[in-house]
């Protein structure tokens, strides 16, 4: 009788055992302090994105859709925090002994991706690369002042201006400029196919149209970073596509039209998590070529555009009207509304265009990229507003890597787009518009405009600066190499088992404290 009892007995003994320690390890295996709730199972992100990237070396590739994947693996000497201070990112800490010289202390111990250790003559190889011709770089502009570059030893390195920038620091955060391996560049001659940096993520492969695969980099310099140990981006191109795999759980996380996240928004299992971009759509006329040569026929284009119109259609009302510089940057923006040419006057348009030359108008072919809806539907409601004054617009589709090239080879008379105007204002107004900006794909050049833009690239004070740029902004709106639409919304469905993600307008997407339950 007592063997009998004893059995069960044990055997209810080693079940509550067993159950003990199962507890134990889900708790140890658990967030930082055991608070977080971090599963024990692989850490597997899974977020679809709207384009396939154009490549993936960050010195050569502006896209966003290589942007979000690059800026995971590669690193610049410093960053921006959540509230938008410097910090840095692979410099510990940096000096300035006068207005013109940056003496950089570089974080020890930092590894590539291949093992190699990272040192000063990388940093210097990089940005000796990106201001390379050869190399033709999207953001050699920036770092034109550059004089001189001093490896003064393994961690030290001191970067010599010509001239005072206030820029400098701020450009550094930009994502393309980042220290890359010198042998890896000249293995593959580029690195649009490959990718060796020093950050939180390891590229392991691209399967074309269809996904990009990193994995955890375990050495990584900055304590218990990453949280997630893969991340796998997925290619759908087709809105509804996100929005059925963002409600299954197919995807964790992904972006969508204030449409679509509205349809999302009873969902119990979905988030939205919504911000205003520093984005704005665009239209971009190649000043080089008839009829756009001339400032009247783009003075009349704009007072042809209705943008609160675009606003509603497009943007379902969640967008706010812009000029190059956006309202998310507070004061460093004017505001347009009063401005002349944003008040939509057919009568005074017609004028213009007689004036130019053309009385009874001119047809044109506005070229869009047709994996983006807001590109499209921009592009069909000005062919219809600019019918009113004669202009007759043929639009033009192209897939994404057709226009990146377009774009890039200025071979184009009018491109529909969207740009940054980023965390500086010199990258909205210089980068963009001035006779040598990086970015300045319009052929626009004017004497005095590029004056303006380079005193606000030389002024310190910040009073001083703002008055400048808010001369520049208005000049700009008269020369309308482009004209400003609208800045919308962003947002981002997440699945709701995803923790630690917060978007913010200068960084929608740092994961590196995000995890899943």
């Amino acid at each position: 009788m007592y063997k009998k009892l004893m059995l069960p007995f044990l055997m209810i003994l080693l079940l509550v055992f067993a159950t003990a320690c199962s507890d134990d390890k889900s708790s140890d295996s658990s967030g930082k302090d055991g608070k977080e709730g971090k599963s024990d199972a692989e850490q597997t992100l899974k977020i679809a994105n709207d384009q396939e990237p154009a490549g993936l070396d960050p010195h050569k590739t502006p896209a966003h859709s290589s942007v979000r994947i690059y800026s995971k693996i590669y690193e610049g000497l410093v960053t921006f925090d959540e509230n938008m201070e410097l910090v840095g990112q692979l410099a510990s800490d940096w000096e300035q002994p006068d207005d013109k010289t940056y003496v950089f202390n570089l974080v020890e111990g930092v590894k590539f991706h291949n093992g190699r250790e990272m040192t000063a003559d990388d940093v210097k190889y990089s940005f000796e690369r990106i201001m390379d011709e050869k190399t033709a770089s999207h953001i050699s502009s920036y770092f034109a002042d550059i004089k001189s570059i001093e490896v003064m030893d393994d961690n030290t390195i001191k970067f010599e201006l010509e001239e005072p920038n206030a820029t400098f620091l701020t450009n550094l955060t930009n994502s393309s400029a980042a220290v890359v391996a010198k042998e890896v560049v000249e293995e593959n001659e580029d690195l649009q196919q490959v990718a060796v940096g020093t950050g939180p993520f390891v590229f392991e492969k691209w399967v074309p149209d269809n996904s990009v695969t990193l994995i955890k980099n375990k050495d990584y310099h900055v304590k218990d970073t990453p949280k997630l140990d893969r991340l796998e981006y997925y290619t759908m191109k087709e809105e509804a596509a996100r929005l059925s795999a963002i409600r299954t759980g197919e995807i964790d996380m992904t972006t969508l039209t204030s449409k679509s996240a509205g349809l999302l928004e009873k969902d119990d299992n979905v988030e939205i998590k919504d911000y205003q971009s520093l984005e704005y759509s665009y239209v971009g006329f190649n000043t080089e070529n008839k009829p756009f040569n001339d400032e009247k026929v783009r003075q009349a284009l704009s007072l042809a555009t209705d943008r609160e119109s675009i606003a509603k259609v497009v943007w379902d009302g969640k967008a706010i009207i812009t000029g190059p510089i956006t309202p998310a940057m507070g004061d460093w923006a004017i505001d347009v509304k009063d401005e002349e040419l944003y008040m939509r006057n057919i009568e005074e348009a017609k004028k213009l265009l007689a004036d130019a030359g053309y009385p009874d108008g001119f047809s044109t072919t506005i070229t869009t990229a047709s994996t983006y809806a807001d590109m499209v539907d921009t592009a069909q409601l000005l062919q219809q507003q600019w019918a009113e004054i004669g202009v007759k617009a043929e639009i033009k589709q192209i897939e994404w890597g057709e226009y990146i090239d377009t774009w890039s080879n200025k071979t184009a008379d009018i491109l529909i787009g969207r740009n940054g105007s980023g965390t500086d204002p010199d990258r909205a107004m210089n980068y963009f518009f001035s006779t040598e900006g990086s970015a300045n794909v319009w052929n626009f050049s004017d004497k005095d405009y590029d004056k303006l833009v380079e005193e606000g690239k030389r002024t310190i004070d910040q009073d001083e600066r703002k008055e400048i740029y808010d001369k520049a902004q208005k000049e700009l709106l008269e020369l309308s190499p482009n004209l400003f639409l609208v800045s919308p919304e962003s947002y981002v469905a997440v699945r709701k088992d995803v923790k630690g993600y917060t978007p913010r307008a200068h960084n929608a997407e740092d994961i590196d404290q995000t995890y899943k339950e």
